[in-house]
């Protein structure tokens, strides 16, 4: 049972809670390796379709937890190296999940919070969430946080992000990149529930594979060889079994079966915490 997260399943949505919020969710090793089990086991589970990252309390994630800092000033290069793999995998895991991640995000997202906005596949902000990579000031680096952030706000605003520390609100996140959109607070739950019901209307099959497709091309340069991997790709999704059901659906002019069997489970109502 996980002491910093709970879990709420309903609809074929899992909401991944980060409970700590006296301490803004600050992370610790409990907290990374909790996050780390969750999304592999989330992300396995054939019924379901998608999460959502979320937090309670007054900030998303405030970065590191002061008590796991302190100890972390005592380890030995090779116990830093072990600790901060950690944290690296768990973002990993997150980023890799084959299921859709939303990130619910609100307050502080500070430093290896802004991490975690980074990896979800879709961020929505509130209109009071501020962000902010501490690391420089501390007299660190955004080093495990750097590869999803600087995909997602690209090299040029990086560096200044990175080296100046300085705190930016919602919109600028929106302008960079970091979030998809913004709305009031009050409209959160809202803006996510919206997405939720289009990705309910989608293949799960053929939503991990555009993930996994987006992150073998980013940057990548069209050359010969990624011409041939994204014919590879198509052709064998045409013959994948949501392929098949997709296009007869289309032409039978009927509803796909992943959208039956999700209207058939929401009239039967399915909630369950965890």
């Amino acid at each position: 049972m996980p002491s910093n997260l709970k879990i709420s399943i309903s609809h074929s949505v899992a909401v991944v809670w980060m409970t700590r919020a006296e301490v803004r969710n600050a992370f610790n090793e409990t907290t990374i390796a909790e996050l780390t089990d969750a999304f592999l086991a989330l992300g396995a589970d054939p019924a379901i379709r998608a999460i959502v990252l979320a937090a309670e309390g007054p900030a998303f994630c405030a970065g590191a937890d002061l008590d796991w800092m302190r100890r972390m000033a005592q380890y030995s290069n090779e116990e830093n190296r072990t600790d901060a793999l950690k944290l690296a995998v768990m973002l990993r895991t997150i980023h890799e999940c084959p299921k859709p991640v939303i990130a619910r995000v609100h307050g502080a997202a500070f430093a290896g919070g802004m991490g975690l906005v980074a990896v979800c596949d879709i961020a929505i902000a509130s209109g009071n969430a501020e962000f902010c990579l501490t690391e420089t000031k501390l007299g660190l680096i955004p080093a495990t946080i750097a590869p999803y952030v600087l995909r997602a706000i690209g090299p040029n605003h990086a560096r200044r992000y990175f080296l100046t520390a300085e705190k930016f609100d919602a919109a600028e996140a929106a302008r960079i990149g970091l979030v998809h959109s913004v709305v009031p607070l009050q409209d959160l739950d809202a803006a996510i529930d919206e997405l939720l019901e289009a990705l309910m209307l989608t293949s799960s099959e053929a939503v991990a594979a555009a993930k996994r497709l987006v992150r073998d091309l980013a940057f990548r340069p069209v050359d010969d060889a990624v011409v041939a991997y994204t014919a590879e790709r198509i052709a064998a999704i045409r013959c994948s079994a949501d392929g098949r059901e997709g296009i007869a659906s289309f032409l039978e002019k009927r509803k796909p079966r992943w959208v039956t069997e999700h209207d058939a489970a929401a009239n039967q109502g399915d909630d369950e915490e965890m």
